[in-house]
């Protein structure tokens, strides 16, 4: 009869788990969508400060600001129901799921810190505006000296794309296959440590580590597990941002050989 019951609260325990890891992961999807969002309003906010409309550029980025308070705050939701629900043990009392939610969330708010000026997203979002102001001001010296026949700068190509050189990813080489992040065909990231990884590679690594499979960064303590590195719906996007990035930031170079060339009186 024991056993019958012990069997029961596993397979409710099975249930509730896996019912948090559903919702856990739709709320990653929601995430996913409001930093698609971000980059939107970042870009749309870029074209307005091309036109001078600097009030709503900064109504802009304050509705970024809400954003990231809005996306840390589905960000705790799916961690505290993602903790609740591995931690779940049927007991003889009726559990209060709302308590436990409850106090979970606040744990997690109380160990992090409010939307600031030091936001990452926040951050990019500035320093793309910082840089539109700072080539408006170099155009218009520019400008100035301008000699009559000559293209003005930007004359030469329709768009300048000014992008932040930061990014949200911690390590932007795979530590096992020595790809970078970019390149990887199936990139999955440690839900401990953040650190991302090629699929095959790191779940061969802690196949054959066992329990001491420690991440391979070095420096970084945490201890992989299979069913901890996964591709969360937010590792792709920053992917393809750090993508776009490199393209954007790739400076081509054009070497000329003029050994050849016979010296002129």
């Amino acid at each position: 009869m024991a056993s019958t019951s012990a069997s029961r609260g596993d397979g409710g325990a099975g249930r509730i788990r896996t019912a948090a890891s559903t919702l856990s992961s739709d709320s990653q999807s929601l995430i996913a969508e409001i930093r698609k969002g971000l980059i939107m309003m970042k870009e749309i906010a870029v074209d307005l400060e091309k036109d001078n409309q600097s009030q709503m550029v900064k109504e802009l980025e304050d509705a970024v600001v809400e954003l990231l308070t809005a996306s840390d705050d589905c960000t705790h939701f799916s961690s505290a129901v993602q903790s609740v629900g591995n931690g779940y043990h049927l007991g003889d009392e009726a559990t209060d799921f709302k308590k436990l939610f409850e106090d979970e969330v606040e744990k997690l708010k109380a160990t992090s810190s409010s939307v600031s000026q030091n936001h990452p997203l926040l951050r990019q979002f500035k320093q793309a505006i910082w840089c539109i102001k700072i080539l408006s001001v170099l155009i218009t010296s520019l400008q100035n000296v301008h000699h009559e026949g000559q293209p003005m700068p930007g004359e030469e190509q329709e768009d300048i794309v000014m992008t932040s050189t930061q990014s949200n990813l911690l390590n932007i080489t795979c530590p096992l296959s020595g790809k970078p992040v970019i390149e990887l065909a199936d990139p999955v990231r440690s839900m401990d440590c953040k650190h991302i990884y090629e699929k095959k590679a790191v779940l061969h690594y802690i196949k054959s580590k066992s329990a001491s499979s420690i991440c391979p960064v070095a420096g970084c303590p945490k201890i992989l597990q299979a069913g901890r590195v996964v591709c969360d719906p937010l590792l792709l996007i920053e992917i393809d941002e750090m993508r776009s990035m490199s393209k954007q930031t790739a400076i081509p170079t054009v070497v000329e050989d003029f050994t050849e060339l016979d010296d002129e009186d």
